[in-house]
C-alpha cells in the first residue's frame, strides 16, 4: 500500500475519500442555545472579559464578528445585529496531543451556532478568516456532520492533507489515504493556511514524511 502522495495538490481527488471519516453525534439544540444565552449574558455584564472584544471585518452583512485571544487560543463570537442576539461562536483550540514544535502552527476549530444561524455561511467565514491569517487547522478525533461538510467546502480553496497524530508525533500521509487508514483513530485532517505548502508544514511542525510501512507493521 502506498499511502503517501507528492506535494502536487488536486482538490478534486479528495472528495471521494471523505465518506469514511469518523462522525460524532450531533449536540442537542437546547444544549447549544443554553450555552449561547450564558455567553451573551457575560458579554452584556460590565467588567466581564467578554464585554469589550475587538471587532474583525468579515464579508457577512448584518453580523458583527468579535475576536478574543487567550493562552494561544482564538475565540470568534458572531452577533446578529438586527436581533442583538449571539448567533454562535468558533473556538480555535490548542491540542495537548501536539508537540511543542507543532503547537504554534496548528489549531483545532470547534463551532456552536444556534439552529436559526446554521447553514448561513457564518462558520465558513470565520474559518476562512483564520486560514487567510496563515493559521493551519487540524480536526479533532471526531467531527459533526456540519463540520465535515464545511471542511469539504474549504478544501476547494485551501490545501488539505492527512496526518497521523500519535504520541505527540505527526506523520504526513499525503492528500489521499487508504480507507482503512482514514478511519483509524489517530488519523486527522489538516487544512493549510495562506502561504503554506506541505513541505513548509512538515519542516515547521517536524512532521515525518517517511513511508508508513513501519507503522502498518506495528499496527498489525
Amino acid at each position: 500500500m502506498n499511502a503517501m502522495s507528492t506535494c502536487a495538490w488536486n482538490p478534486a481527488q479528495l472528495l471521494p475519500w471523505w465518506a469514511e471519516l469518523r462522525i460524532d453525534v450531533q449536540l442537542p439544540p437546547w444544549s447549544v442555545e443554553s450555552d449561547l444565552r450564558r455567553l451573551q449574558q457575560r458579554m452584556q455584564r460590565p467588567g466581564d472579559a467578554l464585554g469589550q472584544l475587538a471587532a474583525i471585518e468579515l464579508p457577512v452583512p448584518g453580523f458583527a464578528f468579535r475576536h478574543r485571544q487567550a493562552d494561544g487560543e482564538h475565540y470568534v463570537y458572531v452577533e446578529d445585529l438586527a436581533c442583538g442576539r449571539l448567533a454562535g461562536y468558533t473556538v480555535f483550540n490548542r491540542l495537548v496531543e501536539l508537540s511543542r514544535r507543532a503547537d504554534p502552527h496548528l489549531r483545532s476549530p470547534h463551532s456552536r451556532y444556534g439552529h436559526d444561524y446554521q447553514r448561513r455561511g457564518l462558520a465558513s467565514a470565520v474559518y476562512r478568516w483564520a486560514l487567510q491569517r496563515g493559521m493551519c487547522l487540524i480536526t479533532g478525533r471526531r467531527q459533526s456532520r456540519a463540520a465535515h461538510a464545511l471542511w469539504t467546502s474549504l478544501s476547494r480553496q485551501h490545501e488539505l492533507g492527512y496526518v497521523l497524530l500519535e504520541a505527540k508525533r505527526l506523520r504526513w500521509l499525503g492528500h489521499r489515504v487508504d480507507p482503512d487508514l482514514l478511519g483509524a483513530f489517530h488519523t486527522r485532517m489538516v487544512l493549510l493556511g495562506e502561504g503554506w505548502s506541505c513541505g513548509h508544514f512538515c519542516e515547521a511542525t517536524g512532521a515525518d514524511r517517511a513511508a508508513l510501512a513501519q507503522h502498518v507493521g506495528e499496527s498489525g
